[in-house]
This record gives C-alpha cells, sequence and structure tokens, in this order.
C-alpha cells in the first residue's frame, strides 16, 4: 500500500472511530441522565405518598418526644436536597434502607424475591411468543378469513379478561377440580429449603443438581400462573406481528417473490418474517418488561413468593424503603432490558449502526 493510500485510510478510520467514540459518550450520557431522573422519581414518590414514615415505625400509638426523635434518626428534617442526594449516595453503595416488615436490608430481600419474579416472567414470555407469534402470523396470512377473526378473538380475550379472575378460575379448574397442577409458592412445602440456591431459578437450580423430583415439582407450580401471565400478553404480540407481516406483505418482493414461484411458505418465513424480527425484538423486550408490572397481581392470586408480592405487602404496610426499592429495581430492569434490545438490534439489522 501506498504511502497516500495508508493517509487515506488513516483519514477515514479516524472520523470513524471518532463517530464511535461521540456515539458511546451520548449513549453514556443518556444512560447516565436516565438513572438519575429513575432516583428523583422514586425519591420523590417516596416523599409524596400518603404514608408518614415516622408512624410506619413507631406505630400510631407514640408521644411526640418519640416521634421527633425518629424523625430525625430518619433524617427528614434535613433540606430536600441533601436528603436526596444522602438517598443516592446509600443506592449507589447498595444501601436501601431496611424493610420494617422482615427487618432485612432492602436489597438482601430484593437478591432473595427478584429471581421469582424473573423466572416467572421468562415462562410467561416464552408462552406468549410461542403463542402470539404464530397467531400474528396466521392471522395475517388468512386476512379477513375465519382464521383471522378467531386469532384476534383468542388474542382480544386474554387481554380484556381481568388477570386475577383468569388466574382464579384456572386455579378452580385445573387446581381443585382436575388436579393437574400445584397451588401456591414455588415448591410443596416439603420441599421449602432444600435446594441449595445457585441462580435463584428454581427450576435451573433443581435441574442443575439433578433434583428431578423437585423439578417436576417447580414445574407443577409454575406452569399455571406462568401460562395466564404469558397469555395476558398473547394478545399485543399476536397483533403488533399480524401489523407487522401485513406491512411486510404489501410489499414489492414479495409479489415478485409470488411472481418467480417461490412457495408461499418460503416466502412467509425465510422473506417476510426475516424482515420483521427486529420489530418483534423491540415488542418482546417491551412485552417482557411489562409482564414484571403484571406479576404483582398474579403473584398475589397464587402466593408467589416474588417481587410483586413483596411490593404489595410494603404498599400495604407503608414500608416506603421496600415501595422505593422494589419500584427503582424495576425501572433498572427496564432500562437494562432497553439497552440489551438496542444492541441486538444493532446486531440484526447493521443499518442502524
Amino acid at each position: 500500500m501506498t504511502a497516500a493510500a495508508t493517509a487515506t485510510t488513516g483519514a477515514f478510520k479516524r472520523p470513524a472511530r471518532f463517530a464511535r467514540l461521540q456515539r458511546l459518550s451520548g449513549r453514556a450520557l443518556s444512560i447516565a441522565t436516565t438513572l438519575i431522573g429513575l432516583l428523583l422519581l422514586t425519591f420523590t414518590m417516596g416523599r409524596l405518598l400518603p404514608a408518614d414514615p415516622v408512624l410506619a415505625v413507631t406505630g400510631s400509638e407514640v408521644d411526640k418526644a418519640t416521634y421527633d426523635r425518629v424523625y430525625q434518626q430518619l433524617g427528614l428534617d434535613r433540606p430536600v436536597l441533601e436528603q436526596f442526594i444522602s438517598y443516592v449516595r446509600n443506592v449507589l453503595t447498595g444501601d436501601m434502607g431496611s424493610s420494617l416488615t422482615t427487618g432485612r436490608p432492602v436489597s438482601a430481600d430484593l437478591l432473595t424475591v427478584f429471581p421469582a419474579t424473573i423466572e416467572l416472567a421468562l415462562v410467561a414470555i416464552l408462552v406468549g411468543t410461542l403463542m402470539g407469534v404464530p397467531l400474528g402470523v396466521v392471522a395475517a396470512v388468512n386476512r379477513g378469513k375465519f382464521v383471522d377473526h378467531v386469532a384476534r378473538v383468542v388474542g382480544l380475550a386474554g387481554h380484556s379478561v381481568p388477570i386475577f379472575w383468569l388466574g382464579l378460575i384456572a386455579l378452580l379448574i385445573f387446581y381443585a377440580k382436575l388436579r393437574w397442577v400445584a397451588a401456591s409458592g414455588r415448591l410443596d412445602v416439603l420441599n421449602e429449603g432444600m435446594i441449595e440456591p445457585i441462580t435463584g431459578l428454581m427450576l435451573v437450580d433443581t435441574a442443575l443438581r439433578g433434583e428431578w423430583d423437585m423439578f417436576h415439582d417447580a414445574l407443577a407450580h409454575i406452569i399455571l400462573p406462568g401460562a395466564i401471565l404469558g397469555y395476558y400478553s398473547v394478545a399485543y404480540i399476536s397483533r403488533m406481528t399480524r401489523s407487522f407481516m401485513l406491512e411486510q406483505l404489501g410489499q414489492e418482493y414479495v409479489i415478485a417473490a409470488r411472481a418467480k414461484g417461490v412457495s408461499r411458505r418460503r416466502m412467509i418465513w425465510a422473506h417476510a418474517f426475516k424482515n420483521i424480527r427486529v420489530q418483534l425484538l423491540t415488542v418482546l423486550a417491551l412485552t417482557f418488561g411489562g409482564l414484571l408490572d403484571g406479576a404483582v397481581l398474579i403473584e398475589t392470586v397464587f402466593g408467589w413468593p416474588g417481587l410483586g408480592q413483596y411490593l404489595t405487602r410494603g404498599l400495604r404496610l407503608n414500608d416506603m424503603n421496600v415501595v422505593m426499592g422494589a419500584v427503582l429495581l424495576i425501572g433498572l430492569v427496564f432500562l437494562t432490558i432497553n439497552i440489551i434490545s438496542d444492541r441486538l438490534y444493532r446486531i440484526l439489522d447493521p443499518r442502524t449502526r
């Protein structure tokens, strides 16, 4: 390579590196801004909720001297800005305060309950994807036909029926009447505490340790709440898949493929579906984040010891440290999901790099 060519190549590389550095810096700034906004939101929420954190500690029967002393111990007598800075500093060091209900640090409680919710959401997104994506594709390919109407009704029913009512009916049928599944919790009472956690995901841990009886027990407990929660997401996934596919099926390249004699199956799955996978990825990522919110109700119905039940108990008992910690964690999960999906988006579609 000549010196001139080398100089030209270097000239192209430097702007490319600079652009990449600029993009990464912008991304880091965006994440930092979002984190600060999230911390500000949870802090404000903790101050605006109609719950007195002092009374939550002391109880309603308290004299003024004790009330004032606890008020100062909680730092509520300091300026709001100072309280916020102290809150941010504590969160960054992993200190979210202690739970009034368990007496343990909130961060330790979250590490215990969060894997249960993640496991439930993973099963639910698997169910939602396996049902919703094929349903959307079939509905789009058979637009306006009987199959399309059935697919839309199935999806709409999952989104319209209250999830807690659906959970109660499912419990009545599959547990009380048919005895096909287990009822509440992640394991039977006799198996509770018998498995040493590795990942915190009960199905994975029991499989890794070769405890297949306990694996079946864990599967019997998660299959019903996971299926109900997954069915709840089918409507959104199938509707979006149908919309994306209809858009692709109307494109010129599909018409050209048909004219060239490409088979219907190959045209649908190898051409049209391939072009919607990036959009679907975004839909599935948003759905997964939404399932964490939906888990609040389904965990209550099924006695699932996850983040939703922990948050609900904290709200009921005015345990603000629990509420703020749980909401902050959900926000961080949303942020992480967005970062991962954005990265996958760039990998699957090089044009967005």
